[in-house]
């Protein structure tokens, strides 16, 4: 395991989104927490103290209402020693431009990019919104602004409805859709960004299994995150590197490097 990515932290505190703000849906799972934390100073004084003795890399997943928030919170991560990278999630809207995603414009994740890459000195990996017209332009205009690295994809916009109730399930009506059922699309923006950026690619969405992660790693990704099946399985990660390590061996590879963006077309 190369690392754990800590989930969303954001300058201040953030109380989520009303309940129920959780649905399964076949093959997947919606939800709207709404970005809940107690905010960066919780994360360093209590957090931070007791899994930074954990022997993987710890990254800090940053987000923000404004640029402003993500490069304080950015600062304060980067003097955190033992921290080696940020996750820049830059799916949140943007208080100032009217609601609007960072994420869903050239000009918002540039913006955002540039701004985190003027404070922080370390590993910087933007993660990128899948709803958008061409996910390719928005990997390069990150790329464009100093990313180190891309991470990909991040929630579906979907909808879950109680038909008895006729009501949506969820109380903010819409949510982000994870788990195997957005693979494919996963997939298939993950092999078009490789195509087109030349920094490293960290490929996320629907892995459920070592075998999710190998196509993952065939169409691109240097390396690949695991969210929604840990709600499954608290095991899965161990068995996913024993699976790719079956593989690999299994087809006379040395190493993982050699089966990124191996697709033969």
């Amino acid at each position: 395991v190369g690392g754990i990515i800590v989930k969303v932290t954001t300058l201040n505190r953030r109380e989520g989104n009303p309940y129920p703000r959780m649905a399964e849906t076949p093959s997947g799972m919606l939800n709207a927490v709404g970005l809940q934390n107690k905010g960066i100073d919780y994360f360093v004084n209590r957090i931070y103290p007791r899994i930074k003795s954990i022997h993987t890399n710890i990254i800090v997943n940053v987000s923000g209402s404004t640029i402003e928030d993500y490069v304080k919170t950015a600062e304060i991560v980067n003097e955190l020693d033992d921290v080696p990278a940020i996750e820049l999630n830059i799916s949140c809207p943007n208080v100032k431009q009217g609601g609007m995603a960072f994420g869903i414009t050239t000009k918002g994740a540039a913006e955002v990019t540039e701004a985190v890459r003027s404070v922080y000195r370390k590993t910087l990996i933007v993660k990128l919104s899948p709803n958008v017209t061409d996910i390719t332009e928005i990997a390069k205009a990150a790329e464009g602004s100093g990313a180190d690295s891309i991470s990909l994809i991040n929630t579906i916009l979907g909808m879950a409805i109680d038909a008895e109730r006729r009501r949506p399930v969820l109380s903010t009506v819409t949510g982000g859709l994870s788990g195997a059922a957005i693979k494919p699309i996963a997939l298939r923006m993950v092999w078009q960004v490789a195509n087109t950026v030349n920094i490293p690619i960290i490929g996320l969405g629907g892995i459920m299994s070592w075998k999710d992660a190998v196509e993952f790693l065939l169409a691109g990704a240097s390396a690949i995150q695991i969210g929604t099946a840990n709600f499954i399985d608290p095991t899965i990660t161990i068995k996913v590197v024993a699976g790719i390590n079956d593989y690999l061996n299994r087809h006379g590879y040395q190493s993982v490097k050699e089966i990124v963006k191996a697709l033969e077309i």
